[in-house]
């Protein structure tokens, strides 16, 4: 069945090809418009995943949100875009129609765009935030309001019985433009936001946001090239609407006739008003939607792809020694094993599972559903190895202390700091300790002696504090020798840089550069002529440090790594010296491919399987009701990503995997009893009487389309 991959946008389709259709279909041309639609929506998917792949990273790089209120953000978006489906769906059935409201919620679609790529333009002097959250709002309602129309819009081009296969040749088509546009702007617009510099910046967040929105613009161009070619309908009703007042009818009456008037089912009491047919229909949406009130929980665990499972990939090594991948291309792994195993699974997949017994619609779903749990199983063990390269942070009861060596000489070093009674620092090199039990505050006794005689001993007291990192530098800048205590920081760049201090041994201050030779041209990235700096965030290259513009050293800075760079005047020479404080990402992001594997083998499973069924069970006025509510158990799935975002139960992140794991496992339980319980509702046959005679005058006018003469029921 043809589907947006990401969440199940199908449209069904009469698969009635008799040898007489045939025959009419040959005399029927494909429609000329459909190839404007196909390109609309290439484009619009296009800027759609391309802005929605590199947004964290915006969040979190450009605009200092930290990890969790980004992932908040981002899941509050995609909320947005899938609860606004159901009002798009409810403009153009009720007012606008499907050709205006593509094409005005376009306009607004871009300006939201454009408002995000000019707010990343760093020289601008304009608030990024207040733009990126605007811009959000806006892309949200019109991405969301054209999602249900435009393929909607795309079958009322075709005839049907007459051209039902040229209808199913449109719905592959228009699902390999989804899929390939999603593909394409995946793969590119990583490549714009970090390859490409501009403004003076080492990327480029505003032409990678720029882009897409330029194919938005494209895309609406295209759409009104293809105007005279278009079949327009005016807007018939909304079902959904419909069906609520159905169902409000029904609660209202039953609470003031229970009792006079007791009914077999508590929806037989709108049958007066809204007749039988449509109570009826109602029973079976009912009926299949009760089905749907676990599916919003593999929703949270897919779209956490673009958000945790991002970010899981920022802490990773993408270096393959020929390329370089970056953490958001890992998201094309989803739309490219999306179009290999769609066939896959018709040809290999089903065919095994069939002889294990597992045949009917509801345990494939239930299979894709375990199967999402499981990659989150796998990207649990992914992050235990990952803690392991992480920096170790004193807990409660603890501090740490570092020690950098500035001189030219050795040190013997005698102390009361347990299991360091008396240990040797060598010249420009670095002691810590991560554990030493410190609650508030705490003093440790010290003497450093020398060998060498231009090395005078001296004796102080180390100060620690409770969760602090304190680090002293040995230096002789302003005299004997001593020490110069800061409170320190080794944990990784929650933006995946490297980071760097530097610590300057020099009588006066000299001026040092750090000059990245991987850059075309080679750049000085970092200057200064202080003795000491704070902790600086660069850019993972090949840099030549130069003091004095007397070069030094070539050192590499990797992603994740956190450096200190000693520099010593020993009267003689100044001595450079490169001290990895922690270790950059070292786990390569290829072992992320399982966990992305698992969950697109789930997503094809679950999503077209679900959908396919739930079409199959509807009755054919309830299928537009029944897709509003699918995108809608999207929008509460990424809703449950933000409330648990928000709470920050847990300080690992290895413990919400396991948590959404475990969510995912028994969620499938309580699907798999309502599966084992569902009764399928028999369709019947109604004849207009049936379904009108019992409404009122005015709604009976609606229903027959007599207010609006360019239409008769059933068109």
């Amino acid at each position: 069945m043809p589907e947006d991959s990401k969440h199940g946008e199908v449209a069904s389709t009469n698969g009635d090809d008799k040898d007489v259709e045939g025959v009419e279909a040959k005399k029927l041309k494909y429609p000329r418009s459909i190839p404007f639609i196909i390109s609309n929506e290439f484009c619009e998917r296009f800027n759609y995943y391309g802005m929605r792949t590199i947004l964290v990273l915006y969040l979190t790089r450009k605009l200092d949100y930290d990890d969790d209120t980004a992932t908040v953000l981002y899941h509050s978006f995609t909320t947005l875009v899938y609860f606004m489906c159901v009002i798009g769906a409810i403009i153009s059935d009720s007012w606008l129609g499907k050709f205006k409201t593509i094409l005005y919620l376009s306009i607004v679609y871009v300006f939201g765009s454009t408002l995000i790529a000019v707010g990343a333009i760093p020289t601008l002097d304009i608030n990024a935030r207040a733009m990126t959250i605007v811009g959000l709002l806006l892309i949200a309602f019109g991405s969301g309001g054209i999602k249900p129309c435009v393929a909607a819009f795309g079958g009322e081009q075709f005839k049907v019985p007459e051209q039902a296969k040229y209808l199913a040749l449109f719905f592959s088509m228009f699902y390999f433009a989804v899929n390939s546009g999603s593909f394409v702007s995946t793969m590119i617009t990583p490549i714009l936001r970090e390859d490409v510099k501009c403004f003076d910046s080492d990327d480029c967040f505003s032409l990678a946001f720029g882009v897409p929105g330029i194919l938005m613009i494209i895309s609406i161009i295209i759409f009104l090239f293809g105007k005279p070619l278009y079949k327009i309908t005016a807007p018939a009703g909304n079902m959904f609407m419909k069906v609520s007042k159905c169902i409000w009818t029904a609660i209202r009456t039953r609470s003031k006739e229970k009792t006079v008037n007791p009914r077999e089912h508590w929806l037989d009491y709108s049958e007066k008003r809204w007749g039988q047919q449509l109570v009826d229909e109602t029973k079976i949406l009912l009926n299949v939607l009760r089905l749907y009130i676990p599916l919003p929980v593999f929703w949270a665990l897919f779209d956490q792809q673009g958000s945790r499972w991002t970010f899981q990939a920022t802490r990773m090594d993408g270096d393959l020694g020929f390329w370089t991948i970056k953490p958001d291309q890992m998201q094309v792994i989803n739309p490219l094993l999306i179009l290999i195993f769609i066939p896959l699974y018709e040809v290999i997949f089903y065919p095994l599972l069939s002889m294990i017994g597992i045949r009917r619609p509801l345990q494939k779903l239930t299979l894709g559903g375990i199967l999402a749990g499981v990659a989150f199983v796998i990207s649990t063990f992914v992050e235990i190895e990952l803690e392991g390269t992480y920096a170790v942070l004193p807990k409660a009861g603890e501090s740490q202390l570092r020690i950098f060596n500035g001189m030219h000489c050795d040190y013997n070093i005698q102390t009361d700091i347990p299991n360091h009674a008396n240990f040797v620092l060598k010249s420009m090199e670095l002691f810590e300790e991560k554990y030493i039990a410190v609650n508030g505050e705490k003093s440790f006794a010290y003497t450093f002696s020398s060998d060498d005689p231009g090395c005078t001993g001296f004796s102080e007291r180390f100060h620690l504090e409770e969760y602090k990192q304190i680090s002293y530098f040995v230096n002789n800048r302003a005299g004997p020798p001593s020490l110069l205590r800061y409170e320190d920081n080794t944990d990784k760049s929650s933006k995946g840089f490297p980071m760097f201090r530097v610590l300057g041994n020099t009588a006066q201050n000299r001026p040092f550069v750090f000059k990245d030779l991987d850059a075309s041209p080679p750049f000085d990235r970092h200057s200064n002529d202080t003795y000491f700096n704070d902790i600086i965030e660069s850019f993972p290259s090949l840099y030549e440090i130069s003091v004095d513009g007397k070069p030094l050293m070539k050192y590499p800075m990797r992603l994740g790594g956190v450096y200190t760079f000693i520099f010593s005047d020993n009267g003689n020479e100044i001595k450079a010296e490169a001290i990895t404080v922690t270790a950059p990402n070292s786990v390569s992001m290829l072992w992320l491919i399982p966990q992305y594997v698992v969950m697109t083998l789930g997503e094809v499973m679950y999503s077209i399987t679900g959908l396919e069924f739930s079409f199959t069970q509807a009755p054919e006025s309830m299928k537009s009701v029944l897709q509003g509510c699918w995108q809608l158990t999207v929008a509460v799935g990424n809703l449950i990503v933000v409330i648990v975002a928000e709470a920050k139960i847990f300080e690992a992140q290895k413990w919400e995997f396991v948590l959404f794991a475990c969510l995912m496992f028994v969620d499938m339980g309580l699907f798999s009893v309502l599966a084992y319980y569902y009764k399928p509702i028999p369709l019947k046959t109604y004849d207009e009487d049936d379904a009108n005679t019992t409404l009122p005058v005015e709604d009976r006018k609606e229903e027959r389309g007599l207010e609006n003469p360019t239409f008769t029921k059933g068109e």
